[in-house]
């Protein structure tokens, strides 16, 4: 027998009268949409037999069982219905799918363990210890037969058929993972926002360290996918193969040069003294409100710094053009354009990896766990803020410092 001290949601310690009332309110709303699903599903077969009675009926209730959620176990009651007339009219919750033990918030766990590098024979501990004892009977077997899942899901989403779609911007950075066989691999990660302001993963492939090929592949597949139309603005390292490929394969597309990647690259060139001065300047340039305004603390940079040390002043002036590119588009899009946050943000739990999943997965599992996590992410996003002007920048309607230049003209008519 299992000491229930060691489940979290069991344990008076890891207990408290919040998570209880939250849990209970979850029960209270599950319980509220199956009983709504029920009464529109009675409502929807009212004939009757020859004594006037009903032919689909309340039948009592399935045995309870337990459904796993974020706030742990909820034990939930799926009611019965009986069809007199015998055509097979039996009631399915949307709500509470047969069979369904746990939430597809735990399911976006189960990739995230892996990748961490907890073995297929520990999942039942570390689950047991995350969920409660319910979730008991994740076997390597199972395990293994989510894995084969996880696999073709990113087949699907390696050949997606992207027509019908216009991506208005891009988001592109390369991660590494350490796989069974070498001891790092480079993904090659690319993010679009279509016209609609909606974010999606375009691709998540390997590279070889990359390169112009490997970039220039990838956007190629995507092109030939649907993707025929140029984004209109592309984020991404300097770093990057990725800007020679897309000047072949979307020319007429504008660069953005991310101001992290490149605030890094400025103060290593920078002894750490002068570090903490230098970064606030570089911030002044990026957070200024119009490019004039940017131009000048750009100067003052360069004056600044550029006889103690022209190699930092070298790497910024390099791509000055590049760096102040947001600024002909609308100032709503500015915070998501000047870096490449969105694949950062998502990436960051499974960028540092441990010694111990060097030997757990392969490349090919890698990409495939790695496409789980990036699905459950994408879930979570939110439309890019003032997407509304998207149409604007799609029509190429030119924008001053962020401001529609129409405005701007009958501002001074």
């Amino acid at each position: 027998m299992s000491n229930d001290t060691t489940v979290p949601f069991l344990n008076p310690a890891f207990r408290d009268e919040m998570t209880d009332l939250i849990r209970a309110h979850a029960q209270t709303a599950i319980r509220q949409a199956i009983a709504a699903e029920l009464e529109a599903f009675l409502g929807k077969y009212d004939d009757t037999d020859g004594q006037g009675r009903r032919n689909v009926v309340r039948n009592g209730y399935q045995p309870e069982r337990e459904v796993l959620t974020g706030v742990g176990p909820v034990s939930v009651r799926l009611p019965k219905t009986r069809d007199r007339a015998r055509r097979g009219r039996c009631f399915r919750s949307l709500v509470l799918p047969p069979y369904l033990k746990k939430t597809r918030r735990l399911e976006a766990v189960l990739p995230w363990l892996y990748l961490k590098g907890v073995s297929t024979n520990d999942f039942d501990e570390a689950l047991t210890a995350l969920f409660g004892e319910s979730v008991r009977g994740l076997s390597p077997a199972t395990i293994s037969r989510l894995k084969s899942v996880w696999t073709k899901d990113y087949s699907a989403f390696c050949q997606r058929d992207w027509r019908g779609h216009e991506m208005v911007y891009l988001w592109a950075d390369g991660i590494y993972i350490n796989a069974r066989e070498a001891d790092r691999r480079c993904v090659l990660v690319l993010i679009g926002c279509d016209a609609h302001g909606n974010k999606h993963f375009l691709a998540i492939d390997e590279g070889f360290r990359e390169s112009t090929e490997s970039w220039k592949a990838l956007l190629l597949s995507l092109r030939d996918r649907g993707l025929s139309k140029p984004p209109k603005l592309a984020v991404g390292d300097g770093a990057m193969g990725f800007w020679a490929a897309l000047n072949e394969v979307y020319p007429e597309t504008r660069q953005q040069r991310c101001w992290v990647h490149k605030t890094a690259n400025v103060l290593d060139k920078l002894p750490k003294r002068v570090q903490p001065q230098a970064k606030s300047m570089i911030h002044e340039i990026w957070q200024a409100d119009a490019r004039d305004s940017a131009e000048q603390a750009f100067d003052r940079f360069l004056a600044t710094f550029g006889d103690k040390y022209p190699k930092a002043t070298e790497n910024l002036e390099s791509d000055r053009d590049r760096l102040l590119a947001f600024y002909d588009f609308p100032a709503a899009h500015w915070q998501h354009l000047r870096t490449t946050n969105p694949i950062e943000s998502t990436f960051a739990t499974i960028r540092l990896r441990t010694k111990k999943t060097r030997n757990c997965y392969s490349v090919d599992t890698g990409l495939a766990l790695l496409h789980q996590l990036a699905m459950s992410a994408q879930k979570r996003w939110r439309r890019l803020r003032g997407f509304r002007q998207l149409a604007d920048v799609i029509a190429g309607v030119e924008f001053i410092d962020g401001i529609d230049e129409r405005k701007i003209s009958r501002a001074a008519a």
